[in-house]
């Protein structure tokens, strides 16, 4: 598999004849791969796996026609990213940000919330993925999240979909697979809050550095422990006179 994404990164150049998407370079450190039986997508950089979340696909299956409202296969990449700093539940509207906010499992709403990653195609086989409109979005049908229940894109939870539009670049890999998603090893974990981690002391309570008084000369205590080092030295060096 990994042979054949290094084969994508040699050989792919975007072209006018697969979409009308701006000239990207595929970003070789981000990649997604999301999984169609599974119903998830897992985030990697640099080779190791950041974050999986869960996902629907499209529950009409896999495919990529024109008038149809599947989910395309293959290798694809990040084109464009609608959405910065739009509010988690932020309503879409051909792209557009109509004002109205959702909350998770609103009822009777079905629209594209929060952001927007638009793919485009890298094969023949997804061509038509960036004139479909095939995105990664948010929604509020929360509920259905995990099992195929779109009309072609990828969907995630208003939250995870928000957190993932900041982590990956224009021109990341994408790769929607019909199979599990493959065993890879972590990488550095997500942003956290800035709580204080258990057991952690606090910046004020960690040890800190002799200050230099504003002359430029050491402080006492600075003088104190060097003085100490070099009587140390000194009696390191006596000590190996005498046993040569």
């Amino acid at each position: 598999m990994f042979r054949a994404v290094a084969a994508i990164f040699s050989l792919i150049s975007i072209t006018p004849a697969f979409s009308a998407t701006p000239l990207l370079q595929l970003n070789p450190s981000y990649r997604l791969i999301i999984s169609i039986r599974d119903q998830k997508l897992m985030l990697m950089e640099n080779g190791g796996r950041v974050a999986i979340y869960p996902v629907s696909t499209s529950k009409y299956g896999v495919g990529d026609f024109r008038g149809k409202m599947t989910t395309p296969l293959g290798y694809l990449m990040v084109a464009k990213k609608i959405g910065d700093n739009a509010p988690v539940g932020a309503v879409f509207h051909h792209r557009q940000l109509t004002g109205e906010i959702l909350q998770p499992n609103a009822p009777g709403r079905d629209p594209v919330t929060t952001r927007i990653i638009w793919l485009s195609g890298l094969e023949a086989q997804n061509a038509q993925a960036f004139h479909r409109g095939i995105y990664i979005h948010g929604t509020p049908e929360e509920k259905f999240i995990g099992r195929p229940a779109s009309y072609g894109c990828i969907r995630m939870k208003a939250a995870d979909v928000a957190v993932l539009y900041h982590e990956i670049p224009l021109g990341a890999l994408v790769q929607i697979t019909p199979d599990r998603l493959p065993k890879v090893p972590k990488a550095r974990p997500l942003p956290v809050s800035t709580s204080v981690v258990q057991n952690e002391k606090p910046a004020s309570q960690q040890p800190q550095p002799e200050p230099v008084s504003d002359s430029g000369t050491l402080s006492i205590e600075q003088m104190r422990m060097g003085g100490t080092l070099a009587g140390e030295r000194e009696k390191a060096k006596l000590a190996l006179g005498k046993s040569l």
